[in-house]
């Protein structure tokens, strides 16, 4: 593996006994995996950190990619999951159900050393979709309830583009639906099953490339759609990149073992990064609960919780 002996000593300076710490034996360590592509892509981006974890901690680590988004936000609820990237709505959703359930430790910084992404609408360029103004009586889908960037921002930006936009069926769009998650709406819009959606990038670099990262690189990078096939129209506003999060009830050690891994990823291990980020990045920095207060606010007035 690249750089094993590395990421072995970044992990385990700072580790002594984390797995037993404050008297506490934890017998695996569980990561989920927030949708976005399909389950085995999602295993496959996670396998070198699943395996950096195990060697980290000294106890098996396993992989959880729910169906949805509310999967790992009850697992981490729960406590079946202790870890996650966390989209910031879903994180908000976490902590407007249970304040003290986790704690958000590091955000993904991008090329450019900024830590925000966009909501990107987007059609094929054969359908003659180029803003949202074609999209009046026409089909547009959004990923999941708990996205950020595929239905909580875009439900409150979206209205304001102009007047008579609403998220209701009908009312402008011919319809608005769920497709179930950010690569189900690409392969939708790409197969023309839907006329326009959203999803998220960093909105840097090439829009050939899929952006630097996020779910269209993401899809680039399978093979799943040619980007000139593909025209942007419409653009969030900076949306803060969510959290990593892990379960508060964790032992010290643990917690601030996983910290110093995944916080030093990118320099020992670019590939495995690339993987975890959903594409180009410098890496992770710390972060706390204040980045996301105004998600949190917005969560909680459009959707409740």
């Amino acid at each position: 593996m690249k750089n094993n002996l590395a990421m072995a000593l970044v992990a385990t300076t700072a580790l002594t006994g984390a797995a037993f710490a404050d008297g506490h034996a934890i017998t695996e360590f569980r990561i989920g995996i927030l949708g976005g592509e399909n389950a085995q892509d999602r295993m496959n981006s996670y396998q070198c950190l699943a395996d950096y974890t195990t060697e980290a901690l000294g106890v098996e680590t396993k992989l959880f990619a729910p169906a949805d988004y509310n999967g790992v936000i009850q697992g981490l609820l729960g406590g079946t999951i202790d870890m996650a990237w966390l989209g910031a709505s879903s994180y908000a959703a976490t902590f407007l159900q249970d304040a003290d359930a986790v704690e958000p430790v590091l955000i993904k910084v991008n090329l450019d050393g900024s830590v925000g992404y966009h909501s990107i609408g987007f059609a094929r360029v054969d359908s003659g979709i180029a803003s949202l103004d074609d999209m009046e009586g026409k089909v547009f889908g959004f990923g999941d309830p708990n996205s950020t960037s595929g239905y909580l921002i875009p439900s409150i930006e979206i209205p304001q583009y102009k007047d008579g936009i609403t998220m209701e069926t009908g009312e402008y769009f011919g319809e608005v639906k769920f497709t179930g998650g950010h690569e189900q709406t690409i392969v939708a819009v790409n197969n023309g099953d839907i006329d326009g959606g959203v999803t998220w990038a960093d909105g840097q670099g090439n829009w050939e490339d899929g952006y630097n990262s996020g779910a269209l690189r993401k899809a680039v990078d399978s093979g799943l759609v040619d980007m000139n096939d593909m025209v942007q129209i419409w653009k969030s506003n900076v949306i803060p990149e969510g959290p990593v999060v892990l379960r508060s009830a964790l032992p010290d050690d643990v917690k601030a073992t996983m910290v110093t891994l995944v916080d030093g990823l990118f320099e020992a291990d670019p590939d495995c990064a690339y993987g975890v980020a959903a594409g180009d990045t410098l890496g992770f920095q710390p972060v706390t609960h204040a980045m996301y207060e105004s998600i949190v606010a917005a969560r909680q007035s459009v959707i409740g919780n």
